[in-house]
């Protein structure tokens, strides 16, 4: 577990080089279901300095998870562009990382044969295998290293994969509700793991998440997106400095503000 005392560091410096720089240049897609088109995205233009942490908050099934696949390139989109310091995603890379609402463990491999699984796939594992030691140490499982899935928690599992994204120092982290499954308390002690995290490595991270308290309590900003197909309807700043505290007046001001724009805004 991040002691209190690293969630408390300073915001990465500008001009940390560590993060990536992310440009979403007009970008739509589209569904093929039975021959008929279903449109997902519609034309979002965004872009991500090095060392942001912005957030994609909007209605379930508007595209959010979609977008990160398009990012992570998983997939390539129907129209427009999507760069990483000005290069186009053509492809999966080792650098842009994707983290899971499930961890998606091995159960037959231990902690850290499992954390180990990227640098092995690019034969790496036998001349770096002390990264996979270090990430084990970056997010508190050191002594659970020969442990298997089986014997862990929620929380501890999640770890193992946040770990297992780390391992391959990514310079962008696409977070897909990677929190949604666990508890409250185990939830809100990640949330604040993950910021501190991404302090000490001064990495850029793309979050989808339904939770807009979540979304203020990590993101330097929140995306909030229309629904199906998903157009940006506002780019929300959250001027709070970090560590952030959930009571701090200004973030119920901008959690109103984000309510609104999705139309929750009646039932606080």
């Amino acid at each position: 577990m991040v002691s209190s005392a690293a969630a408390r560091v300073a915001e990465p410096a500008s001009g940390d080089l560590a993060g990536a720089a992310l440009d979403v240049l007009d970008v739509s897609h589209a569904f093929d279901l039975d021959g008929k088109q279903l449109p997902v995205l519609n034309h979002i233009t965004l872009r991500a300095e090095p060392g942001e942490f912005v957030a994609l908050l909007g209605p379930s099934g508007c595209g959010k998870s979609t977008l990160l696949r398009l990012v992570a390139g998983l997939e390539p989109p129907s129209i427009g562009t999507l760069l990483v310091d000005g290069e186009r995603i053509a492809g999966p890379h080792p650098s842009r990382v994707v983290m899971f609402q499930d961890p998606t463990l091995y159960p037959w491999r231990t902690v850290r044969a499992n954390v180990s699984l990227g640098l092995e796939a690019r034969g790496l594992l036998r001349t770096q295998g002390a990264r996979v030691d270090q990430a084990l140490q970056l997010v508190g499982l050191s002594h659970f290293a020969t442990a298997y899935p089986h014997q862990l928690s929620g929380g501890m599992a999640q770890r193992v994969s946040l770990a297992r994204a780390l391992v391959n120092d990514p310079r962008l982290l696409l977070l897909d509700e990677p929190l949604g499954k666990l508890d409250s308390m185990t939830r809100i002690t990640m949330q604040g793991e993950l910021v501190a995290l991404w302090q000490r490595t001064g990495f850029s991270a793309l979050l989808v998440t339904h939770d807009v308290e979540e979304a203020l309590f990590m993101a330097n900003r929140v995306i909030v997106l229309s629904d199906r197909p998903a157009a940006i309807k506002a780019d929300v700043a959250v001027d709070l400095p970090y560590p952030r505290h959930r009571g701090h007046p200004r973030m119920g001001e901008l959690r109103r503000e984000i309510l609104g724009l999705l139309g929750l805004d009646a039932d606080w």
